[in-house]
């Protein structure tokens, strides 16, 4: 104990080296461990790196019990802290003690010691603190001077220890300290408390521990240590190999991921030189056509200039000889020389040369550069909005450029999904949609291009029953429209009473003026509806959707 307070503050000050074993080291100062703490994600710090960690959470106070409340019988609310572990990241609780009540990292120390040993400092005898050690006890675990070493071997308690020299312990590598009690210095924590489930010493079991089952340490580490096994070899081991042959496939797949990358780029650099080529090679072919269409077209022109010169001479000189005839020709001379002149008047104008010059050259090809905008298509026609049943109406879709100009060519995705509905496209932006309602109501119809709707869609098209014509006589009773049957019946549901006593207009049931003699209407221009045919006539209004 001696030793380790006077090495302590040599410790303190020692950095990591080239030399020094990493596990020895804290991770957060990079010095040799001083107190090591076991985190619950298994990563060892120095307790006061651990306590100048920032809190990542604080939990609201919960009530804990530990073995200090079990002696006194006392409970006390806790706040519980949470900090990042610089390793891993993962996020852990520290008790509400602090750093102080986790688990000290003996492994650690113990290389921390082994550390001291293989350092080039002499080490000091543990029992009297003056002569350089050369020995080590491996039962009593305290370093020896050669005097304070011949005196342990003659004490009878100690004679049978191993005692082994510092040289031997610094070749092999190996070193065996005792956990030595927290609470009673120089004991050594040799029991367990299977109650509160901890390593005591012989102290703490015959004072705190009294009354709760203690066993030697010895006892119980197979049955404990077997479960660690049990975890690491039944289950992490497994986990550790799948992961590593997971790890060990992504990376694969990373490798492959930028071979196929590389591949595919170069695919793509060849594709965009090919077809830059090509398109190259296309611009050329249309540039021979071209030029091949000029030569063609100058010679035609040539050809029609020559023939037109040549016309307009003959034209010319036969006007000039006629005119010149009729102004200063006798009579005489006239007549001689009107059979020829009329002979060559008459072949100039009916088999002269009579010229149709062609406007431009061949279309060789067409740039499109105006595109559809489906906000400013638009719908002509009455049929989108009102119908008659049985008959088919019809309205016209034109399709126009953002501009608001009709685009001059067809071909848009225009689709229809009803039997009774068609649609044609006239190949100049406009497209003819007729379809026959077989049902009264209200339809929905849905005008789409490019499965987007145009302005004003859905549209609402009211379809309206057939007009009826009549079949009777617009007459003033029914006596005189059946020619003075005293039986007639009319639309108006009068009859005549019995004997000739006139038109028989005051009867019951005459509505007092001329009606017509089918229905009984009693306007000239109006539809024909029976009572029969109303009665028969629902007024419930049908939805049907129509898309195009």
């Amino acid at each position: 104990l001696s030793f380790c307070k006077k090495k302590k503050k040599i410790l303190s000050f020692r950095y990591l080296g080239d030399s020094v074993n990493p596990r020895a080291v804290c991770n957060v100062c990079d010095r040799l461990y001083r107190d090591p703490k076991i985190l619950p994600c298994l990563h060892s710090f120095c307790s006061d790196c651990i306590a100048q960690l920032e809190p990542f959470s604080e939990s609201p106070p919960r009530r804990r019990r530990d073995a200090a409340e079990d002696r006194s019988g006392e409970n006390r609310s806790a706040v519980t802290v949470t900090v990042l572990c610089p390793d891993c990241d993962s996020e852990v609780e520290l008790p509400p003690s602090g750093p102080a009540g986790l688990s000290t990292d003996h492994l650690a120390l113990d290389e921390v010691f082994l550390e001291t040993l293989v350092s080039d400092g002499p080490l000091g005898c543990d029992l009297c603190g003056e002569g350089g050690a050369g020995s080590r006890c491996e039962v009593c675990c305290v370093n020896l001077c050669e005097f304070c070493c011949q005196a342990h071997r003659r004490q009878k308690r100690t004679s049978s220890h191993c005692v082994q020299p510092l040289e031997d312990l610094k070749a092999g590598g190996r070193l065996c300290r005792p956990v030595l009690c927290s609470l009673h210095p120089g004991q050594e924590l040799r029991l367990f408390c299977q109650p509160c489930d901890l390593p005591v010493c012989l102290e703490c079991a015959a004072t705190l521990h009294r009354e709760h089952r203690c066993c030697p340490t010895q006892d119980v580490i197979d049955r404990h240590g077997d479960r660690i096994r049990e975890l690491v070899a039944g289950r992490l081991r497994p986990r550790l190999e799948r992961l590593e042959q997971s790890l060990q496939k992504v990376e694969a797949s990373q490798e492959s991921l930028q071979t196929r990358v590389e591949a595919t780029a170069s695919e793509v650099r060849a594709f965009a030189r090919s077809y830059a080529s090509a398109v190259e090679e296309h611009c050329l072919s249309l540039l021979r056509r071209l030029e091949e269409l000029r030569v063609q077209r100058r010679n035609q022109l040539h050809l029609q200039r020559a023939q037109l010169q040549q016309a307009l001479l003959d034209v010319r000189g036969g006007v000039d000889f006629a005119e010149r005839l009729l102004s200063c020709g006798s009579d005489a001379e006239i007549l001689s020389a009107k059979g020829v002149t009329l002979r060559r008047l008459t072949s100039l104008s009916e088999s002269g040369y009579d010229p149709h010059p062609v406007e431009g050259y061949p279309v060789v090809g067409v740039i499109n550069s105006r595109t559809v905008d489906v906000s400013r298509c638009t719908i002509e026609g009455e049929g989108l909005h009102r119908g008659i049943q049985g008959q088919r109406g019809n309205f016209s879709l034109v399709c126009r450029d953002p501009a608001g100009e009709q685009v001059v060519r067809g071909g848009e995705n225009v689709q229809v999904i009803q039997d009774s509905t068609t649609v044609v496209d006239n190949n100049d932006g406009s497209y003819s949609v007729s379809f026959t309602p077989e049902e009264l109501g209200v339809y929905s119809v849905w005008v789409c291009v490019k499965a987007q709707h145009v302005k004003g869609s859905p549209f609402v098209l009211t379809v309206k029953r057939k007009l009826r014509n009549h079949s009777g006589t617009f007459h003033c009773c029914s006596f005189c429209s059946s020619g003075g049957a005293k039986e007639a019946r009319c639309g108006c549901t009068g009859t005549m009473p019995g004997g000739f006593k006139g038109c028989g207009h005051g009867h019951k049931g005459h509505p007092g003026k001329p009606h017509w003699s089918c229905c009984g209407s009693t306007v000239q221009q109006s539809e024909c509806l029976p009572q029969s045919v109303l009665a028969s006539v629902s007024p419930q209004s049908h939805l049907r959707t129509v898309e195009l």
